[in-house]
């Protein structure tokens, strides 16, 4: 095994990554073909993996990478305060775009290790340039399991990261995971929108975290919306569920601003919210919708009103009835006018 492949393997552990492996990009050439798979399986979804389908040929764009390092960050260590439950624990704790977390400074770090090394280094922090589950099984760092996440010895409560270099090199990690329980079914039974339909097929487009977040931009006639449950951004059903996961989430240290962010991201104070306090402090973290998105998360808050309604949800319901952007107010006349209220 060649000594450098070794020190940057040995660079990610000290600076607290819980795996990593080095394959060459050739590696990477079945992903394509899983790709098209995919696509025919899930027509339905055709226009979100159409997005996705540079991470396919990274070589296109990259003519002179030759090795993908991959990384995994151990998420499940973070306290979730108990209000944030409406909110999936990856998006709590996502350190890709926060500067101020551990996550990405170190990220940052070993980025410049290898850099000092001598590699031509690339990567894109918060979609990434391979596909980044393909490239984690290649480096022999978990598996997927039925519900399509990734899962190392953390279970699937792990943030994935990879950088191109310009060096042909392989070094694998090894993992000994079992298998999925045989028989068991439990993330397909209680995906709330039947996204999952099946072991190892979902159909993004209707999936409760897609349509909370990129997606959903039409709430108010979106059959689905009446089972996004107890979710307004992202969704762990399915995460949850899975016996693979039990006990894996340990919750013993901080995340950075979590608990700051707690008392602000209520359904009434989502409801409640100005642009500035948006723009400046939910936006950044939670940049799969833009800063002209507020309305978005206010749309949201209104359909969680509606699936968990309570007495005290009915001013702020009637209140966006006069909002001034058309989704917040065709939500909440729907509501008032289902529920009979104001």
């Amino acid at each position: 095994m060649n000594e450098i492949e070794k020190m940057i393997q040995g660079k990610a552990y000290e600076l607290g990554y819980e795996k990593c492996g080095i394959i060459p990009l050739t590696a990477l050439r079945e992903y394509e073909i899983k790709f098209e798979e995919r696509l025919q399986r899930v027509p339905q979804s055709a226009t979100y993996y159409e997005r996705h389908r540079r991470l396919t040929q990274p070589e296109k764009k990259f003519t002179w990478a030759k090795s993908v390092v991959v990384v995994t960050e151990h998420i499940g260590k973070y306290r979730i305060p108990e209000s944030l439950n409406t909110i999936a624990k990856f998006y709590l704790c996502d350190t890709r775009a926060d500067k101020n977390t551990q996550g990405f400074q170190t990220g940052l770090l070993f980025e410049e290790y290898m850099r000092n090394l001598g590699f031509r280094v690339e990567t894109e922090r918060k979609f990434g340039l391979v596909g980044l589950r393909w490239a984690a099984i290649k480096a022999g760092l978990g598996v997927i399991r039925r519900n399509n996440f990734f899962y190392t010895e953390s279970g699937s409560w792990v943030t994935l990261y990879a950088w191109l270099i310009d060096k042909e090199m392989e070094l694998l990690e090894t993992s000994n995971l079992p298998a999925c329980p045989k028989g068991c079914n439990r993330c397909i039974q209680s995906c709330p929108s039947n996204a999952l339909s099946e072991p190892y097929t979902l159909s993004p487009t209707e999936c409760v975290s897609y349509l909370t977040t990129f997606g959903g931009r039409d709430l108010p006639n979106e059959p689905l919306s009446r089972k996004f449950g107890n979710w307004i951004y992202g969704c762990d059903t399915c995460q949850d569920v899975c016996p693979m996961n039990r006990g894996k989430w340990q919750g013993y240290e901080d995340f950075p601003g979590l608990a700051e962010l707690a008392p602000i991201l209520t359904p009434e104070k989502i409801l409640t919210m100005d642009e500035n306090l948006y723009k400046e402090r939910i936006q950044p973290k939670f940049f799969y919708l833009s800063t002209d998105d507020l309305w978005k998360w206010k749309v949201n808050a209104l359909s969680y009103m509606r699936n968990h309604y309570k007495e005290e949800y009915q001013p702020y319901i009637i209140a966006a009835c006069g909002n001034e952007n058309i989704k917040i107010r065709e939500m909440s006349l729907l509501i008032r006018d289902e529920l009979n209220i104001g």
